[in-house]
């Protein structure tokens, strides 16, 4: 088997864009290719999330049009749907291939546009959303995702004391690390006061507690270790990837609290890359609400149970502290088209690895990782990347 690397990243602005998915997703491609210094003949396979098309674009058959638009026209393509983690399993997808020797060289990204440009205003987007969940026990009952995180993050409340200025001061921190970032949709800071005054989404959720809805693609080149070595673009490699599922529905997970599935996907990323949690420098996690980072940050082992509550506000988690968590301003500032959420992650951490990640690079980073999930954290994919000595 030969090792995964990253050659080549590329992604847009997030936010709201008015332009079609193909033309979109070209942009983070192009920028991708650019970056590896390859173009679309060289790739031999085509790994691409996309987890709404089919109902805010009626257009359900986008991989071989998205190839086809960047110039890979003839190559296998293959869409991945997996709620929030779907581009995270595609690249997850990808590395698998290029470890057994099936490709060399595979572009792997996502695209998504999720805002009320899309012609659905928010209720429609959100009951969009919740097709997610259970269809016949927790979607009939009208169940959103806020409602399931803060179902979650309440029972977190009740066990270790976690308050509403814990989970204010996620935000607050995601916010401050997103106006270093040229490409977040929020680029303002905010306060805890600000947070806490906003109108309340779903107990205890304030406004400024969940990530907004946002359009954006992101794009990555992964090759073996041969084909990068005649590749122009710095490498990054690809240490470990875990992927677990947990229970659905949740009314039948063992632990509310536990997020099972991110732990199983953490053990297993870790064992492969041969590190344990107090190894890794950066983190880029699935901040869909300010209390997925609490359950996240302890489900990954960064800190101990109990303690998520209160790791941004005691300054843990942010740049500077002992274990930055969301540079990039995460879901929650950066914002979160679906589709490309998970490769956004590893370009975020690419940058970084490599140095460049300007104002908001953590110094000396050799290890990073990323969490992503899908749905009620039913599905997790945990990626590790490293520092190529």
């Amino acid at each position: 088997m030969t090792d995964a690397q990253i050659v080549g990243v590329g992604m847009t602005d997030f936010g709201v864009h008015e332009r079609p998915l193909p033309e979109l997703f070209a942009d983070a491609a192009f920028e991708a290719f650019d970056d590896a210094g390859v173009d679309g003949p060289d790739v031999d396979a085509f790994y691409f999330g996309n987890a709404m098309g089919g109902q805010t674009e009626d257009d359900t058959h986008l991989a071989p049009t998205l190839a086809s638009h960047v110039g890979m026209a003839g190559i296998p393509c293959q869409r991945y749907e997996d709620a929030c983690a779907t581009s995270s399993n595609a690249f997850k997808h990808a590395v698998r291939a290029v470890e057994a020797g099936q490709h060399d060289v595979v572009l792997v990204g996502g695209v998504e546009r999720c805002t009320p440009a899309t012609g659905l205003e928010t209720p429609a987007m959100t009951s969009v959303f919740a097709t997610a969940a259970h269809r016949q026990y927790e979607q009939p009952t009208g169940l959103t995702f806020p409602g399931v995180f803060a179902l979650l993050t309440k029972r977190h409340m009740h066990d270790h004391g976690t308050t509403e200025e814990d989970l204010a001061a996620v935000a607050v921190k995601n916010h401050r690390h997103g106006t270093m970032n040229p490409r977040a949709q929020f680029g303002k800071e905010t306060t805890v006061e600000e947070v806490l005054e906003g109108p309340i989404v779903a107990d205890p959720f304030h406004l400024m507690d969940c990530c907004p809805f946002s359009d954006g693609a992101a794009a990555a080149v992964v090759t073996s270790e041969e084909a990068a070595a005649s590749l122009s673009g710095t490498p990054v490699g690809v240490a470990g990837v875990g992927h677990a599922t947990d229970v659905v529905p949740i009314a039948d997970k063992a632990e509310l609290t536990a997020t099972q599935s991110a732990r199983d996907a953490a053990a297993q990323a870790y064992a492969e890359a041969g590190i344990t949690a107090d190894d890794v420098d950066v983190v880029e996690l699935h901040d869909c609400f300010t209390g997925a980072e609490v359950l996240a940050v302890e489900a990954l082992g960064l800190v101990d149970d109990g303690e998520g509550g209160t790791a941004a506000a005691e300054g843990w988690t942010a740049l500077g502290g002992e274990i930055p968590v969301n540079p990039s301003g995460g879901l929650k500032a950066k914002g979160h088209p679906i589709g490309a959420t998970g490769v956004a992650q590893l370009v975020e951490l690419t940058e970084q690895l490599r140095g460049e990640a300007g104002d908001r690079q953590v110094d000396d980073a050799t290890h990073a990782l990323a969490h992503n999930l899908g749905g009620d954290a039913a599905t997790t994919v945990v990626s590790v990347l490293e520092v190529i000595a």
